[in-house]
């Protein structure tokens, strides 16, 4: 099959996928956490990395007809939730382009904090050593 090339969202917390634990996004891209998908909870996200997408299905929902993609872990193929394509009500199109994952089907972790460079040095002399993956 080759090789599986996948993007790093950033952040300093991390959703990635529960099966395989790719990361997905983070939590600065988070919407809402007020959705529900097939297995419960779920959040709604405005970028996603390292999904593949199933073909358009139209979808009548709670809120609606919408027109959706599910989507998959890029890595291991798990179904994670689905994309936004098309809203057919007008109160419902902020979710256009937005991807809904399921709680149930991701992990979330800390990531790397980034820091605005100050101008007075830390005053603990931790040594802090680079990991190459």
């Amino acid at each position: 099959m080759g090789r599986v090339f996948l993007e790093h969202p950033g952040g300093a917390r991390i959703f990635a996928c529960n099966h395989c634990d790719t990361p997905l996004t983070n939590k600065k891209e988070l919407v809402s956490t007020r959705f529900t998908g097939s297995t419960g909870r779920a959040f709604l996200f405005r970028k996603v990395v390292n999904i593949t997408f199933s073909e358009v299905q139209d979808r009548m929902m709670l809120t609606g007809q919408h027109f959706v993609r599910d989507v998959f872990c890029k890595k291991c193929s798990q179904k994670l939730g689905w994309f936004y394509e098309f809203a057919t009500e007008e109160d419902q199109r902020y979710k256009e382009g937005n991807v809904i994952l399921e709680k149930a089907l991701i992990n979330d972790y800390n990531g790397i904090e980034s820091r605005d460079p100050s101008p007075t040095p830390p005053q603990n002399h931790q040594h802090h050593h680079m990991i190459d993956f």
